[in-house]
């Protein structure tokens, strides 16, 4: 606790000394009062003393000394350093843009190019606390899941629980692109991304990429993508009247459209082979955005000054109240 708090006038401190001097002043003068009597006989003195008010003569110079104690400290101004904060609204805004086509069930990652997609994606949101992100999901067409939120348990459940079907089928990466672009336009953070993740090539929606691509431009949004898929075929389930059946398919990564988004605005491309890759990329980004943005931190000191105040007040209140009616008279 106290290894938080400063003190903004410590030479006060010297004052201490003051707590001291005036006990060994106040006993030094006690012996000097003290006075001898010599009687013949005790006999009259052996009447016992019921009052406490004797043994309470010291309880003076202890108030005194605790209050001033507290006003040495309140004098010092102790401030609490505990509030440090983080300047989010200066950080970095974040778009995951997924695709989750039919061929994102593909299982050249395991179990599935969409389940390791998310559950990379999900490590990576959990790293950067301090970033808003948001997700948008495309296929045949694009919506956003989840928009801008520091609230990553929210983001978290909501990625979790996309799968192959909510949109129709096919590949709409403009769209996808253009949906998350549109979500960051507004935005006024230092620095505005967006992750594309896709495994194959444009072939739905309204908006080409490359016009996605210029837009995102505009608004100075900086785009990763991501082709995820082996090279040459993978294993894709099919299902028959016998059950599931897997069948090879090409693996269709457009590397042209994806290199030329991420050269258009700023970003890079990369390509994902397998989990340990895709898990590698998203490390780099994260390091790639932490080394363009440094988030300011700062503290904000409150003072605690005022409660040590009060105590002495009260200490030497109490002294007085006490000195002029229950012992009055025998504090010194």
């Amino acid at each position: 606790m106290f290894s938080e708090i400063e003190f903004a006038n410590p030479g006060f401190f010297w004052l201490l000394l003051l707590i001291p001097a005036t006990v060994a002043w106040y006993i030094w003068r006690e012996q000097k009062l003290q006075g001898s009597l010599s009687v013949s006989a005790v006999k009259g003195f052996a009447l016992p003393v019921k009052s406490i008010v004797p043994r309470l003569r010291h309880l003076g110079i202890i108030l005194r000394s605790l209050a001033l104690l507290a006003l040495i400290i309140a004098l010092a101004r102790p401030q609490s350093a505990l509030s440090w904060q983080n300047s989010t609204t200066q950080g970095i805004d974040i778009v995951i843009a997924s695709d989750i086509s039919g061929s994102m069930l593909a299982e050249d990652f395991k179990p599935n190019r969409l389940e390791a997609g998310k559950n990379i994606a999900i490590d990576f949101i959990k790293d950067r606390p301090d970033d808003r992100i948001g997700l948008v999901i495309f296929s045949g067409e694009a919506f956003t899941q989840c928009p801008l939120t520091i609230d990553h348990d929210v983001l978290v459940n909501l990625f979790g629980a996309i799968k192959n079907g909510m949109v129709d089928d096919g590949t709409a990466i403009g769209m996808g692109l253009a949906t998350a672009v549109n979500r960051l336009k507004d935005s006024e953070a230092k620095s505005k991304v967006v992750i594309l993740l896709t495994d194959g090539s444009n072939n739905a929606g309204s908006i080409p990429p490359v016009t996605a691509a210029e837009i995102a431009k505009q608004f100075n949004v900086r785009v990763y993508t991501v082709g995820i898929g082996t090279r040459g075929y993978a294993p894709y389930p099919v299902q028959t009247s016998m059950g599931v059946r897997y069948q090879n398919m090409p693996v269709d990564v457009d590397e042209g459209t994806l290199t030329k988004i991420a050269r258009v605005t700023g970003g890079k491309y990369f390509r994902a082979t397998d989990n340990e890759k895709l898990k590698s990329i998203y490390e780099q980004i994260d390091q790639l955005e932490k080394a363009k943005i440094d988030v300011t931190q700062y503290h904000e000191k409150t003072e605690s000054f005022l409660p040590f105040a009060i105590i002495a007040l009260w200490l030497l209140l109490i002294e007085f109240i006490l000195k002029n009616t229950l012992l009055k008279g025998a504090l010194t």
